[in-house]
């Protein structure tokens, strides 16, 4: 009996050519697995695709709720985002798909997992990193990386070594954007994205939404409510996470919100440029954010920032199942025990913008805020508290004044 080896699936054109090298080379039976985290029309047609290139099995597994409650919603409460910009959205996937990949090697009693990410990349990093940590006894397989037995270099020639197998599939031979798609973002990169001096073409590169420009001359109000951070209902309606993320998708992309142009630091070294779009993973992002502004202090506040970059640099690393990011969410999710309430929002032209916060934990004091005197603050105290907060400030100025009129006798 051959021994198996776990195929990462997505039916594009390099992993369907690996299906009969992985044969070729190794004398594997293949098993593919397609994780679903939202991909879409993508996995229509996977089965006979899977089937034709000679795989003996194709797993088609759904972890959309999964990616949504147990990935996506930690890095929400943490208001993680790499460099300032960019959501998460291939990295918060990468966890679930490993966790599945070796779910079925176990099942399959397979004796590899196999991925087509490429030796420049994020994703070898991600996919490998989860596969040792929850199986480190299963080999993995990166024919990218493999130069010696994997010679092809280009989209032709994969083309060409699959009609040789006598796989004769309708790929397009001439060059397109790289793209990466779930239920929470889409990634493209490639032809004119490697320079960055171009300007995108967004009339040619969005799936999700329009650009700015294109969207509604009308704003449109949106209410959500949250309990203790998990989103829970959109304009009234409750709705599971994975089902809320759709509705904003829907009207994020409507009016352009989400779309990011960014020169991000790949875990390996490079530089790369890549366009986001992340409709409705930005606004529940914004609305989580607007919540947090009223419920938490200001020291938990401070902390918690460093912690959100902490996670979402573990994330971006593919370092999921890591002590570290346990105690970092654990962390978290302690901060999101008063983040209950409602936001409201206007949506326009590729903005989100506050229309009123309310939440029962709310530290907001109306009277303390306000420019009359409340029974709470006396501002004959700023007088005592100025002198005790700035005193290293006015020591050092003595003492410095001291010196230079030592230095100048």
């Amino acid at each position: 009996m051959k021994e198996k080896v776990v195929l990462a699936y997505s039916g594009g054109l390099d992993t369907t050519a690996i299906i009969p090298w992985l044969k070729e080379t190794f004398d594997y039976e293949v098993i593919c697995c397609c994780i679903d985290c939202g991909q879409g029309e993508e996995l229509d047609g996977l089965q006979e695709r899977a089937a034709l290139s000679g795989a003996s099995k194709l797993y088609i597994e759904n972890i959309i709720d999964e990616f949504c409650d147990d990935y996506i919603v930690p890095c929400v409460q943490a208001n993680a985002i790499y460099e300032n910009k960019y959501l998460l959205g291939t990295s918060m996937a990468r966890p679930g798909i490993a966790k599945k990949l070796v779910e079925i090697a176990r099942k399959e009693n397979a004796v590899a997992i196999c991925h087509g990410a490429t030796g420049k990349g994020n994703d070898q990093i991600r996919f490998e990193l989860g596969i040792m940590a929850l199986a480190p006894d299963i080999k993995i397989i990166a024919p990218w990386r493999m130069t010696d037995v994997w010679t092809m270099q280009s989209r032709e020639d994969e083309i060409d070594y699959c009609k040789a197998h006598g796989i004769d599939l309708p790929f397009d031979v001439a060059s397109s954007y790289s793209r990466d798609r779930n239920l929470w973002h889409i990634s493209h990169e490639g032809l004119e994205l490697e320079d960055p001096c171009v300007e995108p073409n967004y009339d040619h590169l969005l799936v999700l939404g329009v650009s700015p420009e294109n969207a509604p001359d009308e704003g449109e109000y949106v209410t959500m409510t949250f309990e203790q951070g998990v989103p829970k209902s959109v304009n009234g309606q409750e709705m599971k996470v994975s089902e809320i993320i759709t509705k904003l998708n829907e009207l994020g992309g409507k009016h352009g919100i989400g779309i990011i142009d960014i020169v991000e630091n790949r875990v390996v070294g490079m530089k790369s440029r890549g366009v986001y779009e992340t409709p409705g993973g930005t606004i529940l992002m914004e609305a989580h954010q607007q919540l947090e502004e009223l419920v938490l202090d200001r020291a938990t506040s401070e902390v918690k920032k460093d912690m959100a970059n902490k996670l979402s640099q573990i994330v971006y690393e593919g370092k999921w199942f890591t002590p570290l990011r346990e105690a970092v969410q654990a962390f978290i999710e302690k901060t999101q025990e008063t983040v209950t309430g409602e936001v409201k929002f206007k949506l326009y032209k590729g903005n989100i913008i506050k229309a009123g916060t309310t939440s029962p934990y709310s530290l907001y004091s109306e009277s303390l805020a306000s420019f009359t005197t409340g029974d709470l603050y006396d501002h004959h105290d700023a007088d005592g508290f100025i002198n005790l907060f700035g005193l290293p400030l006015k020591v050092r100025a003595m003492k410095k004044a001291e010196l230079d009129k030592n230095n100048n006798k």
